[in-house]
């Protein structure tokens, strides 16, 4: 692959000019593999990353949901365009949303209408500076907590009209597949999804779990608002302003209790099997086929404060072909404390680089560059 090299010269850039800590890439195009990183595992021992690290895989989780859901529905025991109130009565019935008019299909493009969660008072007040996130790493929330704060906030929109990135709406069909089946959303995750691809190395975490086995990067954050900055006055478009002042050293969040993220991303994994799971989501090896085109219907991203130049489809994205120069490229992704996980690929699957930082995202910059470098594709250009 003449691109690998272009690939290391962008790893060694983010972890120089972006203040990485670590990161790895892992590239399958067709019968060949590379492997490359930069930057380390623990800054105190200064130890290298390795192949086989075990890290959250943040929002990329959302991907397992909508799958697990989509498998549901080619059993027949359910349909994504069922309300939510044909399963869980009432839990949308408040603070202005209505449950006969949001559909399982609303809550997996993120066009639901739900705020975007993360703004929710609950949980920026544990989380949100240095001193409350020490003091509440380890808070575990329930399901009924999750969807409680779901919906604490007004609608953004009515459902359909627009998109919102709401990890509230993937609380909401994790509890929709717990209900359907009777089993733990876990156990579903690995019954429909885990098993069927042979994903050793991955699993939907427990909700006492704080650690992972070894090979693992330390995690860290930068993740906070400023000294005397006030949460409840945080928004979608002001929050970048209010983060605090880089050049502080980081906070080790390694060990952490993430059951906040649940059905919307609390995935374990390696980046060997999420090439292997994104290749089944790219190919339609898993879903049927009716399934499979509906993961892949995507709407636009635009005005939502999301990733600029893609489309949402059911827990991934599609990078816009006019972004692209008409060259189709899809993906999955997602950060939390400590880590940010990206894959990018072709739709049929023999190509697809993943990326892993032991920080959280800081940019959109080393994934544009990432993908020109490894495809020859400059987004947006």
């Amino acid at each position: 692959m003449a691109m690998n090299e272009n690939v290391q010269q962008v790893l060694d850039w983010a972890v120089a000019e972006i203040g990485i800590p670590g990161i790895v890439a892992e590239v399958k195009d067709g019968d060949r593999t590379w492997f490359g990183t930069a930057g380390v595992a623990d800054i105190r021992t200064g130890s290298p990353r390795v192949p086989g690290e075990y890290f959250h895989a943040g929002s990329s989780g959302k991907a397992f949901t909508a799958a697990t859901l989509l498998a549901l529905e080619a059993e027949g025991r359910l349909s994504l365009d069922d309300t939510v109130n044909a399963h869980l009565p009432d839990v949308l019935d408040v603070n202005g949303y209505d449950g006969d008019k949001i559909t399982l299909r609303h809550l997996l493009s993120n066009t639901s209408g739900l705020f975007a969660t993360g703004l929710a008072p609950e949980v920026s007040y544990r989380y949100a500076t240095r001193s409350g996130f020490d003091q509440h790493r380890f808070d575990t929330f329930s399901t009924e907590e999750l969807l409680r704060v779901a919906v604490s906030q007004p609608p953004v929109g009515a459902p359909g009209e627009r998109f919102e990135y709401a990890n509230g709406g993937f609380y909401i069909a994790g509890a929709i597949i717990e209900k359907v089946t009777g089993n733990s959303y876990a156990d579903e995750v690995d019954r429909r999804v885990v098993q069927p691809l042979g994903l050793t190395h991955t699993w939907v975490r427990s909700a006492t779990d704080t650690g992972y086995p070894t090979p693992h990067p330390r995690g860290y954050s930068h993740q906070f608002l400023k000294d005397g900055a006030d949460p409840a006055a945080v928004t979608p478009e002001n929050w970048q302003s209010l983060m605090e002042e880089p050049g502080l050293p980081p906070l080790d969040v390694t060990v952490l209790n993430s059951s906040l993220g649940y059905a919307a991303g609390n995935v374990v994994t390696t980046t060997a099997d999420m090439i292997r799971f994104f290749g089944a989501m790219t190919t339609g090896s898993l879903l049927p086929p009716a399934q499979h085109r509906q993961m892949w219907t995507t709407v636009s991203t635009e005005g939502g404060y999301w990733m600029p130049h893609a489309r949402y489809g059911l827990g991934l994205f599609e990078f816009d072909k006019q972004a692209t120069g008409g060259r189709t490229l899809r993906g999955l992704g997602g950060s939390f404390w400590g880590s940010y996980f990206f894959a990018v690929g072709t739709p049929n699957g023999p190509h697809t680089i993943a990326v892993h930082t032991n920080t959280e995202w800081k940019s959109w910059d080393p994934m544009f560059k990432i993908i020109e470098a490894e495809f020859g594709v400059s987004i947006g250009a």
